[in-house]
């Protein structure tokens, strides 16, 4: 029996996938749903660890255009959970 699934959620698992570790789209989408899903939560849990860290050291402060840093040089933590979608 073939089980069809919410086709946002398809894209949001690939795009998550193939972003975090540079796979290909082919790649991601070859997998199947259950590990596709898996590698997301694993993904998720390894960004909660990071966004619990300490904050970035001040030499790393990028001053150009489309940094992710606040005025005050403090980085920005990017959440990057699918729960958070």
């Amino acid at each position: 029996m073939i089980q069809l699934y919410d086709r946002e959620t398809l894209y949001e698992e690939v795009a998550f996938v193939a972003y975090h570790f540079g796979w290909n789209h082919d790649t991601v989408l070859e997998l199947p749903h259950w590990e596709r899903h898996r590698w997301c939560e694993e993904i998720s849990k390894i960004n909660e660890r990071m966004n619990d860290g300490p904050p970035p050291s001040p030499q790393l402060e990028d001053t150009h255009s489309g940094s992710i840093l606040e005025d005050d040089g403090k980085g920005t933590v990017l959440q990057n959970s699918l729960e958070d979608l």
